[in-house]
């Protein structure tokens, strides 16, 4: 079934969410912070036939609003709105199909994810559809029932709006904008593994309330950490698909699994999540660093412009050097090659299903 081009929610991703699955690949999903990001992740994307997910930290809205802004929670808002908008103006015309999501929100931003849903509500009454395709509440820190309590009041509010909510099970290692924890060399990270029974049981609360994903921790962190220091176990995923399958009597992998912390992680546990039902992979870091990465060598190629308008040697002019579009498209460059790789990883370019 081919989908309009453009930001899908609803039954349409629900049939995105399902390809991926059946078809064993997964979703890049990008965390942006400007429209630089942005545009880079849907040019990687069209450039690649590949569907993605745009996604945005608080710290990623609240910077797409303006650093100058007094008021923080409301550039978190207003910044992830902004940043909707300007998504759902232009995906269509990239030929590929959007996810819109926010990422990471822990106890003390369940606040701003509550006051982007009213803009949800606004927008669905106006044009049929949510701003927002889902949000996520990462409440692992605390208690299961508590954590799972807030999550359903949460879907209850989306689910009329043909919204997904996205939960963490388990704690991924890491810190991802002021949310999660460092991982600690040698210490017991024991809580990086998510029980099956704990899976089973968001599966028996939620699935009766409306769509939801489920990142459960098996090793993953946010971040790129000395090799050895955390070890991934996808046979978590499979496990926890397994109990859920058999307890309900679902086909195979009924859940909708995410991988968080993708940077750094090996492709051949990236290979084996896929087969266990995972269809969204974060990943921030990587690109993070390919974008500054690719900056820091235009610069060191081209030093004298980022010192001087003019050569003071012989008066050559240096503004079509350091013109921030230059640079600027060299750190989108360097962003988009780390994104044809993560699709190629993910085994999702060609696979679009925009038509």
């Amino acid at each position: 079934m081919a989908l309009k081009p453009g930001v899908v929610s609803g039954e349409d991703y629900s049939e995105l969410v399902n390809s991926c699955k059946q078809g064993g690949y997964a979703l890049a999903a990008v965390n942006c912070v400007g429209t630089d990001s942005v545009n880079a992740a849907m040019e990687a994307a069209a450039q690649n036939n590949s569907d993605i997910i745009i996604q945005f930290s608080n710290g990623g809205a609240q910077f797409y609003a303006g650093k100058g802004m007094k008021d923080a929670f409301q550039a978190k808002v207003l910044g992830a709105v902004s940043a909707a908008h300007h998504v759902h103006l232009l995906a269509e015309h990239y030929g590929i199909c959007v996810v819109l999501h926010t990422d990471h929100a822990n106890r003390k931003l369940v606040p701003w994810v509550d006051a982007l849903i009213d803009h949800s509500e606004a927008h669905f009454k106006a044009h049929g559809r949510p701003l927002y395709t889902s949000h996520m509440l990462d409440l692992s820190e605390d208690d299961i029932d508590d954590n799972l309590s807030e999550c359903a009041r949460v879907l209850r509010r989306m689910a009329p709006l043909d919204m997904s909510l996205e939960i963490e099970l388990g704690i991924t290692g890491g810190e991802e904008d002021g949310v999660g924890h460092e991982v600690e060399e040698g210490a017991d990270n024991s809580k990086l593994y998510t029980q099956p029974e704990d899976v089973l049981k968001a599966y028996d609360l939620l699935s009766p309330i409306g769509h939801f994903s489920v990142a459960a921790s098996f090793g993953n962190v946010h971040g790129v950490y000395k090799p050895g220091n955390v070890q991934l176990r996808p046979e978590i995923l499979r496990n926890s698909q397994a109990l859920v399958a058999e307890t309900h009597g679902t086909k195979g992998n009924p859940l909708n699994l995410v991988f968080h912390g993708g940077s750094g992680s090996e492709k051949a546990k990236i290979a084996e999540a896929l087969t266990y039902g995972v269809f969204k992979m974060n990943i921030d870091t990587d690109t993070q660093f390919a974008f500054a990465e690719a900056v820091g060598a235009y610069v060191n190629a081209n030093a004298r412009a980022f010192k001087y308008q003019i050569d003071p040697e012989d008066g050559s002019p240096y503004k079509k050097q350091y013109d921030p579009r230059k640079w600027l498209r060299a750190g989108e460059e360097g962003f988009i090659a780390r994104l044809e790789e993560a699709f190629a990883d993910l085994g999702s370019a060609g696979k679009s299903i925009a038509g």
